[in-house]
């Protein structure tokens, strides 16, 4: 219902002091609430969980458990968000490791295997879900002076030209409200955001659903004796192939592990049984990580996600917009996340809010309508690139390949292969899926040419790997691992 009157059990602001509460103690909330604390007197973050007290899973994170890489250009948001708070320093330093782009990865793509350069290219950490989120809270609580507080928060206090702080439901379901000058919907994929904003008389919200079926299937190991520096490995799903998407990838995490996580679009799911896990992997389109996995010690259960699809609220693009509110992170989109973009968006988001707060303060007119417009801008390029490449997974749903789709499918195909044999080629790209840059940097005069110029090396027959490399493989090869099954 819009325009909910003040309730009787409001909590005020203390004075003439300014407060700004963000719903969402994930890594949205956390980047927005440091992006706030510069502007306002006082920062609330509110969450329903019981957040861990160290790098553990916690309930509210459906992916938590699967694989999470932090590309070049979301670390570098951070950073801004948080200048002097040393993220990547701290990340290093409980274990997460650096992979550069250009030297530390193994991969197999669709149009064949990319080349090992000497020169790295853009780096990406590589690390569990839990630590980066632990990270990043912890650093946030030391520099700023950001509080968290336990709490349910049930809707939006206000109506549709501001909003006014959020309402609180209590354990025993009555209902208080914090008041605020500025408001985020940092709550994640679970985010209300249609309903808060029709409760303020805001209706005719477009969202888009793009689910190309994808189940994740993620099982840590023991990193094996011998094999502390084996590269990032990959093998990547096709989806050109007319037949479900299979692939696989061993990244190392902190504690001398791997995470190894599978995953397969609808017809090609992999199995949760331990036995089956291992299979999949083998018949991976080359079983590079199979073999690998074969020879290491399992350290845990098979877990499985299927919180796995490409959600897109078009908030950008309501008639009316209210001052003091702002949705960040998957609160306004969701991506498969075989794409590693979602981190990164949400932190590339919260630099947005923090730039337009410098520049303008909380106050300003139309601050938040700039903000939500600004955001979907970074939103728009990861959305194209993960939902370009599910439509043509068979079963996808909420999508057909257009005439768009195909032309721009063509290119990056002719660019990918381009890569495999020609570092400007691969440069570019990883430029752009390391979100250093937008998906204009592909179609500059010189990427244009080496397209058509193609691979200047011939393909590779197998994974690059050193001498060293391919004796842990032949090594870990020839066992299979013991441990929990």
């Amino acid at each position: 219902m819009p325009g909910r009157a003040p309730s009787d059990r409001s909590v005020p602001r203390t004075g003439g002091a300014r407060r700004a509460v963000v719903v969402g103690a994930g890594l949205a909330g956390m980047l927005a609430a440091a992006a706030l604390s510069t502007a306002v007197d006082e920062v609330v973050v509110l969450d329903r969980d019981e957040l861990p007290d160290g790098p553990e899973h916690r309930k509210g994170l459906p992916q938590g458990r699967h694989a999470h890489l932090l590309m070049a250009g979301g670390l570098a948001a951070m950073a801004e968000v948080l200048p002097g708070a040393g993220l990547r320093e701290r990340l290093l330093a409980a274990g997460a490791r650096e992979i550069p782009l250009g030297s530390g990865m193994v991969a197999l793509t669709p149009e064949g295997w990319f080349r090992r350069w000497r020169h790295d290219g853009p780096s990406m950490l590589s690390c569990t879900r839990a630590l980066l989120d632990w990270t990043v809270r912890e650093a946030v609580l030391a520099h700023t002076g950001v509080e968290i507080r336990r709490a349910h928060a049930v809707g939006p206090a206000g109506d549709a030209e501001r909003v006014r702080g959020v309402r609180v439901a209590a354990p025993d379901g009555a209902e208080t409200e914090l008041a605020a000058d500025f408001v985020v919907d940092a709550s994640g994929r679970g985010s209300r955001i249609e309903g808060w904003l029709g409760e303020l008389g805001i209706t005719g919200l477009r969202t888009r659903t793009v689910d190309s079926g994808l189940v994740n299937a993620t099982r840590v190991y023991r990193t094996p004796a011998g094999a502390e520096q084996f590269p990032l490995t990959v093998v990547q799903a096709d989806p050109y192939a007319s037949a479900p998407g299979r692939s696989g990838m061993i990244m190392p995490i902190e504690g001398d592990r791997w995470m190894v996580s599978l995953a397969g679009t609808r017809g090609g799911e992999p199995p949760a049984d331990p036995d089956g896990f291992l299979e999949y992997a083998l018949a991976l389109p080359h079983p590079v990580v199979g073999r690998l996995v074969s020879g290491a010690e399992p350290l845990s259960a098979v877990h499985i996600s299927r919180s796995t699809s490409n959600v897109r609220r078009y908030l950008e693009k309501a008639a009316r917009w209210p001052e003091g509110f702002v949705a960040l992170g998957d609160a306004v989109a969701t991506f498969n996340p075989a794409y590693g973009q979602g981190m990164s968006v949400a932190a590339l988001g919260a630099r947005l809010l923090g730039e337009e707060l410098r520049h303008t303060g909380p106050d300003a007119p139309g601050l938040a309508r700039r903000v939500q417009r600004g955001v979907a801008r970074s939103v728009d390029a990861a959305w194209a690139a993960a939902v370009g490449q599910d439509v043509w997974y068979p079963g996808t749903r909420g999508a057909r390949p257009t005439a768009a789709d195909r032309l721009v499918t063509a290119y990056s195909r002719r660019l990918t292969k381009a890569a495999t044999g020609s570092y400007r080629a691969a440069a570019a790209l990883w430029d752009v899926t390391s979100m250093n840059t937008g998906p204009e940097r592909l179609f500059r005069p010189a990427t244009l040419l080496d397209v058509a110029c193609g691979a200047l090396l011939p393909p590779l027959s197998g994974p690059p790997l050193t001498a060293a490399e391919r004796k842990v493989l032949d090594e870990l090869g020839r066992t299979r691992g013991a441990g929990p099954r």
